[in-house]
């Protein structure tokens, strides 16, 4: 009788077996990487109580709130360039001080002055990030800020700022070029939920840095997804930089845009212009600004609605829709330190920039003061007041005298 030969079988057997060894031991070595991530990531916490009141000359009452942010944050550590970040964050009126109205929300409607800051619990971030060397990709809600947030921001001065669902890119491909691109399908804003944006937006940014200044090229095809026809695409360039003088730094910057505003009744065009010039000496920096919104023939005004509007033309928010008749914001600054925190005053110069017929020319003027300090890694307190003179009125164009103040105090970790 012939023997049957079981080596061969053997030896597949032991291959197959280690292979599965081979694989179980990954696979457990892959859990415990996944695990040590969840388990040695990093919590933060962020709270933010402020003071805000404003008093303005038109029919509405005086308003006033006092509310507290509350942020709370988790980050896991990496495994294979992965990982997640969730956040959530609330906003609660205190001591029953919440004289106010926020329209979008729904909060006081036409009682009081504006201030938005509403009531809200949400999810402020989650997304999944991969990030390597050269690129870093994220899916989910997220912050997204662009060149100084002129055009695209996270509108952090609110209690609830503003994030976006979407999926972005950064692209790094040496230490001078810089590629971002996101989608965004949902714009979630600062009025809380109810007031949140379905959205088709495109976002494309690229910069080079040179050895006399960042130039920076963009694009942003913005889309409300609501079953209308409507666009708003705007194209523009920039270039900022700094330059040492002696002792001195001067610091410049130009940027121009074009933008076109599209809906089934209409299209518009307007463009945009902004000059900057300045110097740092002696702890101060000094800075005039000369920036237009531009105006379709006084019918449309050149418009950045994903903007941290809050941070231009002024902090009384007069200003956070341009006017059909566009905007002509002359300024002035002077910034530095003093007893271990900073000051800024600037002064605003408001004009049109396409009276048309209307007869408004002269949109009034702002004086902005302000001071912040930390108080070691942890605390920070600030005041901040903002006066607004108003100009020529009309009944299509309603400006009023308005003076905002605010004070805070908060704590991170």
């Amino acid at each position: 009788m012939k023997t049957l030969n079981t080596k061969p079988q053997k030896t597949a057997l032991n291959i197959a077996l280690g292979l599965a060894l081979l694989g179980t031991s990954s696979f457990a070595a892959q859990a415990n990487s996944i695990t040590e991530a969840l388990t040695s990531g990093k919590a933060s916490a962020n709270l933010n109580l402020r003071y805000e009141s404003v008093e303005q000359d038109n029919e509405s009452k005086d308003a006033s709130a006092l509310t507290v942010r509350t942020r709370l944050g988790y980050t896991t550590g990496s495994v294979s360039g992965f990982s997640a970040t969730v956040e959530l964050e609330d906003s609660r009126i205190v001591l029953g001080q919440g004289d106010y109205t926020v329209g979008p929300s729904g909060y006081n409607p036409g009682v009081y002055s504006v201030i938005a800051d509403p009531e809200h619990t949400e999810l402020d971030q989650g997304y999944v990030q991969y990030k390597n060397d050269v690129v870093t990709a994220k899916v989910g809600r997220q912050v997204i800020t662009m060149d100084g947030h002129r055009f695209i921001g996270h509108v952090g001065w609110r209690q609830d700022r503003q994030t976006f669902d979407a999926a972005s890119f950064k692209v790094t491909p040496n230490k001078d070029l810089t590629l971002q691109y996101a989608y965004i399908t949902q714009r979630n804003r600062i009025f809380g939920q109810d007031a949140d944006f379905d959205a088709k937006d495109h976002l494309i940014n690229a910069s080079y840095k040179t050895s006399v200044g960042t130039l920076t090229g963009y694009g942003y095809l913005l889309e409300v997804d609501n079953d209308t026809d409507n666009a708003l695409d705007t194209f523009g360039i920039s270039f900022a930089g700094a330059t040492k003088a002696g002792d001195a730094k001067i610091i410049y910057r130009a940027e121009y845009a074009s933008q076109t505003s599209e809906s089934a009744t209409a299209e518009y065009d307007a463009s945009y212009l902004n000059l900057e010039a300045g110097a740092v000496f002696s702890g101060i920096t000094a800075k005039l600004g000369y920036e237009i919104l531009g105006s379709d023939d006084g019918a449309y005004g050149f418009s950045t609605p994903l903007a941290t509007l809050h941070k231009f033309n002024g902090w009384s928010d007069q200003f956070l829709a341009t006017p059909t008749q566009g905007l002509v914001d002359t300024n002035v600054s002077l910034a530095g330190k003093a007893f271990g925190g900073g000051w800024k005053i600037a002064y605003h110069m408001f004009d049109a920039d396409d009276a048309a017929d209307t007869g408004i020319d002269d949109l009034g003027s702002e004086l902005n003061v302000s001071y912040a300090k930390a108080f070691g890694k942890h605390f920070n307190a600030g005041i901040k007041y903002a006066a607004y003179s108003a100009g020529d009125v009309s009944d299509t164009f309603k400006k009023y005298d308005t003076d905002k103040l605010w004070a805070w105090v908060g704590v991170k970790f």
